[in-house]
């Protein structure tokens, strides 16, 4: 018997990776096909169809190692460091360059991070809530304008396990967009005349205008829609010797001085230090900081802020004298503890805990006070006084202690009465 059997097989073609099916279908059934005609269809050279009909197969793309991989333990052991906080992917490679030598452009650093969902993920979760606003652009012509602000109340874990709270003063001139980053331990209105002097010291000049928020230190009420506001009588006082306006702007509208709340994101890298670095050192990594902002292109409008400044510089206003410059500034003095337990003042004497005895110790004088530091402790604060003793009641009883042979109940007795007779012995001295 004699069968007829008829096989019928259709396969499209769309594409050359199709012609290896074909050309097991074309050898079952023994029968030719025309390259030339599938050439044409698929738009390709005829030898291009022999190729793909005999096994030929497309090198698929090569999963290329990144440069970056290099990196990727370091990174996974940075963010899951529980102290550390990297807030913008921009803090960790600054972090990454200063410390292990990481080479290349940001921009392709923050494409792997993002390829990577372990960290992009990282960076969504710690990114602050207040990004985004829309701010208007504008820019001011040179030595026109500066834009002062605080990062305030920063908690930073020292290498000691000490937390300190400290804030940074940014002044930055709005032209060149050169910067001063300056970090304090308060800020009162005196630290603020200090920080700001010392910018206008070193930008070698005043510019006309100064724009800030509604801060107490500047403002008594603050400006809104409908209120001009009021500068502080001695805010205006400290403006009118350095021969700037004051320019608040409207109240919870922080995008008016966006040039310098911009920069305040770079201040974050900060925390990516936390339990590294001693409080001296923190402070020369805010400098490096500022130097490395100062010394790169800003990409917002094409210049190196520091060449800029020279640019700039002619149309400062002239610094005061030194004499104006020296009563806003505040200097910090070393001081050694007497075997009395008190440091000296302008010929008066102010306690301090005897454990301070024979050491070493640094104050500042402002607010019309004595602010006794050990490194960046604040171990007590005196007022100025006229006369020659000032104990603190703590102070003497912790000397008497140390010193008298009794029970502690007579000595804390024995010690406030003596207190008593040297303040009134040494009042009726100043009255004479």
């Amino acid at each position: 018997m004699i069968t007829d059997t008829r096989i019928i097989s259709k396969i499209q073609i769309g594409e050359l990776s199709d012609l290896a099916n074909l050309k097991q279908i074309c050898d079952t059934l023994e029968i030719k096909t025309n390259k030339s005609a599938i050439a044409r269809e698929l738009e390709c050279d005829r030898r291009t169809v022999h190729k793909y009909m005999n096994g030929y197969k497309k090198k698929q793309s090569r999963n290329r190692r990144s440069k970056y991989d290099d990196y990727y333990e370091i990174i996974k052991e940075l963010l899951n460091n529980e102290n550390k906080i990297f807030y913008y992917k921009k803090n960790l490679f600054n972090y990454l360059t200063d410390n292990y030598g990481l080479q290349g452009a940001e921009s392709s650093f923050r494409r792997y991070l993002s390829c990577k969902d372990e960290f992009n993920n990282y960076f969504r979760k710690t990114r602050p809530t207040n990004v985004n606003k829309p701010t208007l652009r504008f820019e001011n012509d040179l030595g026109e304008q500066a834009q002062l602000d605080w990062k305030e109340s920063m908690e930073i874990l020292l290498n000691t396990g000490e937390i300190v709270t400290v804030n940074i003063c940014v002044l930055l001139l709005s032209y060149s967009r050169f910067r001063v980053y300056q970090l304090t331990l308060s800020k009162t209105q005196d630290i603020l005349f200090d920080c700001m002097m010392k910018s206008f010291e070193i930008f070698d000049g005043i510019p006309k205008t100064i724009l800030t928020d509604n801060m107490k230190t500047v403002m008594d009420i603050s400006k809104s829609g409908h209120n001009k506001g009021k500068v502080n009588n001695k805010f205006q006082q400290f403006a009118d010797d350095c021969g700037f306006k004051v320019q608040p702007c409207i109240a919870a509208r922080p995008q008016t001085k966006a040039k310098v709340e911009a920069p305040m994101k770079i201040l974050d890298e900060l925390k990516a230090y936390n339990g590294d670095l001693s409080f001296i050192e923190l402070v020369k990594k805010l400098e490096v900081i500022n130097n490395r902002e100062n010394n790169k292109l800003h990409k917002g409008y094409g210049k190196i802020p520091v060449l800029a400044l020279q640019k700039e510089k002619n149309s400062l206003l002239s610094l005061p004298n030194r004499k104006i410059r020296n009563y806003y500034l505040i200097d910090t003095l070393e001081v050694k503890v007497n075997n009395s337990s008190m440091i000296n003042y302008k010929s008066n004497q102010y306690s301090v805990p005897p454990k301070y005895i024979n050491r070493k110790l640094k104050i500042q004088i402002y607010d019309n006070q004595i602010r006794v530091y050990d490194n960046t402790k604040l171990i007590t604060i005196h007022d100025i006084s006229e006369k020659k003793l000032n104990y603190q009641d703590t102070h003497y009883i912790q000397i008497a202690k140390q010193t008298l042979p009794y029970k502690e109940e007579k000595i804390e007795s024995i010690a406030k009465k003596n207190l008593k007779m040297i303040g009134a012995s040494f009042n009726n001295d100043n009255n004479t």
